[in-house]
């Protein structure tokens, strides 16, 4: 693990590489703005972030946890959501969800960190079931 990861709320200054990461969310600035986006640093360097919002605008959804290539492995997705949980966690909430398809790797990630399978969902646009994952934090 490396010891120079630095979690936090993203800022102004990190639109420019969140526009350039991630192509999946049109306003980029409000979910900044609006405190839903966290962003890893290495060495002041940002490597890596995790999105989220509210599903059914009441229990926090992680959207999006992706670290750039070049430093995957170094326990930085798990940093970036065990940050994430104990934010949310002492905002008062004790459920978390997430989503991710039922062809990738991730449903693994996710299994370790404690989160289990609910649901899942098949959109039409889709080739793939959508896997819905919950986790109680405590």
């Amino acid at each position: 693990m490396d010891s120079h990861i630095a979690i936090e709320y993203a800022s102004r200054d990190d639109l420019a590489f969140l526009f350039q990461s991630d192509s999946h969310i049109r306003d980029m600035e409000a979910k900044v703005f609006g405190r839903e986006v966290l962003v890893a640093r290495l060495n002041g360097s940002p490597v890596g972030w995790l999105r989220f919002n509210y599903f059914w605008d009441t229990i926090p959804f992680m959207n999006m946890l992706f670290v750039l290539a070049p430093y995957r492995g170094r326990s930085i997705g798990t940093r970036l959501v065990k940050f994430w949980e104990a934010e949310i966690l002492s905002l008062g909430y004790h459920d978390v969800l997430t989503s991710t398809q039922a062809n990738e790797t991730a449903q693994h990630f996710y299994r370790k960190l404690g989160y289990i399978d609910v649901g899942g969902l098949l959109l039409p646009s889709e080739p793939n079931e959508e896997l819905l994952l919950h986790k109680t934090l405590s």
